[in-house]
């Protein structure tokens, strides 16, 4: 497993209850189900059914934007979750 750092932003930031944290996952589905393990509140509004929900996204390394649950994350990938609404 791959430890990522996962960051919030905007109402995820709310959500999550934290700015960041390190998870090990070796995909970015697993990060969502790890994520709503961790913290609850994610879950149903960043994150339904373990998919993203409507209107969020995650950004891998400030270079690429994806709603993907099988994108391949390495160790020391940045995770940020935010929503894709100007402002976050």
């Amino acid at each position: 497993m791959a430890k990522v750092r996962i960051e919030f932003f905007g109402m995820a930031r709310r959500y999550a209850g934290l700015e960041s944290m390190e998870l090990e996952a070796n995909t970015t589905g697993e990060v969502l189900r790890l994520l709503v393990a961790a913290c609850p509140k994610l879950n149903g509004t960043c994150i339904r059914d373990g998919e993203l929900a409507a209107g969020w996204l995650l950004n891998l390394d400030g270079r690429q934007f994806t709603r993907s649950l099988h994108e391949p994350l390495s160790a020391g990938t940045s995770v940020l979750l935010m929503s894709n609404d100007v402002g976050g």
